[in-house]
């Protein structure tokens, strides 16, 4: 069974940077004939997981919410087997767990945004950016 494991969550100041990574163990990124869209959502306190961003099996399609375009970046290496969320210029509501997920399809270009498209979650890392 494939697990995603977060990491990379911290506290840092608003204006600041960090770079998530979530890495998937018990598996592969690729796996024929199916391949694996990988996703980050975030749960701020009080308020419903939303999508973040979202990256096709080969990484040649991305796809990001519009609060965070031109400040984050999601990548993957697969031969690593693990993910990436490059976040750039935080500001505190930024402020949330930030998940990993993943997504089997047989689309190459499957981008899915929508937190019922991905069957394998991680648990979590915290990401606080204080003002």
């Amino acid at each position: 069974q494939v697990q995603l494991v977060e990491s990379g969550g911290a506290l840092v100041q608003a204006g600041g940077s960090l770079r998530l990574a979530c890495t998937v163990s018990g598996g592969s990124f690729i796996r024929q004939p199916a391949t694996l869209a990988m996703g980050w959502f975030r749960q701020a306190p009080g308020k419903e997981r939303e999508f973040v961003a979202a990256i096709s099996w080969n990484g040649g399609r991305t796809y990001y919410m519009d609060s965070v375009k031109g400040r984050f970046t999601i990548s993957r290496d697969n031969a690593k087997n693990t993910g990436y969320l490059e976040m750039n210029s935080l500001s505190p509501e930024d402020t949330a767990v930030y998940y990993c997920a993943a997504s089997e399809s047989s689309n190459v270009n499957y981008v899915p945004s929508r937190t019922y498209e991905y069957e394998e979650w991680g648990q979590g890392t915290q990401v606080t950016v204080s003002s």
